[in-house]
């Protein structure tokens, strides 16, 4: 408990005392890299603040273009454990996020783009706007569960995601995060120092395929996540059919 408070404590004074100018500079020349910069710098602050060790592998099948990376979501340690093993990237992100003081402005200006999963139609015109940065080079990152696991186990990816790749006709980089779930649960505050694995899998092409395939592309997509996962992250049906 005294981990967590200390590191959002920290947190919000690096945001605060180097966001808050960065944010400044940014409305008047409208240069947001040296913004993106402090934020990864802060995420890679938070997971050593956070006694987090990352073990990373597979970085290297990352190819030289726009792609949509996409990885489970077990805590809210995985913002801060994926950023800093990522090129640039784009973020869909629930319109809450963009609520946060100093935060919310700083993804506006860099280009993130706020979802608001109630609304169907805001949903789609959202990730219409996301395909037209991945098609203009940006890549993304997002969490295809949509939320994150009560229990550690992989979920139901949602079709969002695999939309905006399969119309944009950008490979899809799936990246296992085991053992965030141990670190920060669902529900609470605590943070429990240990260490994560972040796995970059091969990419899954989208070029020449539709959206009609894209079950097909989830399923892919889906045992690749699958594949970087301890079996307590497993779904129980998928324990059931291994055994």
């Amino acid at each position: 408990m005294l981990r967590a408070i200390l590191l959002s404590l920290l947190c919000l004074l690096f945001i605060f005392f180097l966001g808050t100018p960065l944010l400044i500079y940014a409305l008047i020349t409208g240069r947001t890299d040296p913004l993106y910069s402090v934020g990864v710098s802060c995420a890679r602050f938070a997971v050593r603040v956070g006694g987090i060790r990352l073990e990373v592998r597979g970085r290297e099948k990352i190819p030289r273009q726009a792609v949509v990376f996409m990885a489970n979501h077990e805590s809210n340690i995985d913002p801060p454990a994926i950023f800093p093993c990522l090129p640039p990237v784009l973020v869909l992100a629930k319109k809450e996020s963009f609520r946060i003081p100093i935060l919310g402005p700083a993804m506006r200006l860099r280009g993130f783009i706020p979802i608001d999963r109630k609304d169907r139609e805001r949903a789609i015109e959202a990730v219409d706007q996301a395909c037209k940065a991945l098609r203009a080079g940006q890549s993304f990152v997002v969490f295809p569960e949509g939320t994150r696991s009560p229990d550690g186990r992989l979920q139901p990816l949602k079709k969002g995601g695999f939309i905006m790749a399969l119309q944009a006709g950008a490979p899809i980089v799936p990246v296992s995060l085991s053992g965030t779930w141990r670190i920060m649960r669902k529900g609470e505050i605590a943070i429990r120092p240990g260490r994560i694995r972040v796995t970059f899998h091969d990419p899954v092409r989208t070029d020449n395929r539709s959206v009609e395939d894209r079950d097909q592309v989830i399923e892919e997509v889906r045992q690749a996540l699958l594949s970087g996962l301890d079996e307590d992250e497993w779904p129980l049906e998928d324990l059931a059919r291994r055994s």
